[in-house]
């Protein structure tokens, strides 16, 4: 029987954990952990969606088998993972968990700097060239495409930086995030070992999405995703300026740089005592990394009391992503 509730896999240890509940939170989605069932929540802003915590991996085979409908995990395993196109990546950057899949060699073996070397390397080798790795379609077909043959890959539980040392195997392939983990066990990633670039990512299981309701939540995530997203690169600029009438104060502020907002700065009169001269309330939102500037062209301009705040959401009138999904299943794939 056809099940008719909708889940959603969350991670549930490791590096990602914490960031996903954060990230969530920031959404508005707040997610509540069972108290008698440590492996379920629920995340009260969207009722009726039950959340199963799970190990990275297996959520992406859970979203490819239909045993949830989303998922949230690296791309790197749901690259690894769904060999039928079982499932569908609704956003691929979510902005955090970001590190890459590459190759790392000993740093002993000192003339294997690009895979061109390790191929040639490995040709030489009396057995074939021994991997430890948790990816292997990934692994394989990388290996095949730059001529690394023969091999043969290892499955290894937990770190595999050391597993070239005590012997088990010969070079390892694993994520990495800034290449210190590697270096503190005298590896070295290839110039162009790079397999994958990989990031927190929304994926979901391609049947469910013909679903009406669980279509209804992937649009629900992806528009507050989306918002709180765009949202993080700005803020809103409060100031007041002097100025006969609302076109004067506009045109001002069209002279500058940074002062034009989204569609345009938004201006509203401030009601100050009789016979003092006109004051309006300057209202717009300024790249984050532009507001140093924004403020001294504020003031160049006679702004004062400028008051700085974050934006939570932003939303558009139709995100991209959106827009895509719409067209997938309109296209019925």
């Amino acid at each position: 029987m056809a099940r008719t509730d909708i889940r959603i896999a969350l991670p549930s240890k490791g590096r990602m954990q914490e960031p996903t509940l954060e990230f969530l939170a920031h959404c508005g989605f707040d997610v509540k952990q069972s108290v008698s069932r440590s492996y379920v929540g629920s995340i009260p802003s969207l009722p009726g969606v039950t959340v199963l915590f799970q190990r990275p991996r297996d959520i992406a085979v859970s979203v490819a088998n239909g045993g949830v409908d989303f998922g949230i995990t690296g791309y790197d395993v749901i690259a690894d993972v769904d060999d039928e196109g079982h499932t569908t990546v609704l956003h691929d950057a979510l902005g955090y968990g970001k590190c890459k899949v590459v190759v790392a060699v000993p740093e002993s073996w000192g003339d294997v700097f690009t895979m061109a070397d390790l191929a040639r390397k490995t040709a030489t080798l009396p057995e074939p060239l021994r991997v430890v790795n948790k990816y292997h379609k990934l692994t394989a077909a990388f290996l095949r495409q730059h001529g690394v043959e023969p091999f043969q890959l290892i499955d290894a539980e937990g770190s595999l930086e050391v597993v070239p040392e005590i012997g088990y195997a010969d070079i390892i392939v694993d994520i990495t995030e800034t290449g210190s983990t590697l270096q503190q066990n005298r590896l070295r990633p290839l110039s162009d070992g790079v397999i994958l670039n990989t990031q927190s990512t929304l994926v979901a299981n391609r049947q469910s999405l013909q679903r009406p309701e669980v279509t209804a939540i992937a649009i629900t995530l992806l528009e507050y995703f989306e918002a709180h997203l765009r949202a993080e690169r700005y803020v809103m600029v409060f100031a007041n300026m002097r100025g006969d009438t609302a076109e004067v104060v506009a045109h001002a502020l069209r002279t500058q740089t940074t002062l034009g907002g989204l569609q345009g700065p938004t201006l509203a009169p401030v009601y100050v005592s009789h016979g003092h001269e006109p004051w309006f309330a300057v209202n717009l939102i300024v790249p984050r990394n532009e507001l140093t500037g924004a403020i001294q062209q504020l003031r160049s301009i006679g702004g004062s009391g400028v008051v700085v705040t974050p934006v939570t959401y932003i939303f558009e009138e139709q995100p991209d992503r959106v827009r895509a999904l719409k067209e997938l299943l309109a296209a019925g794939r």
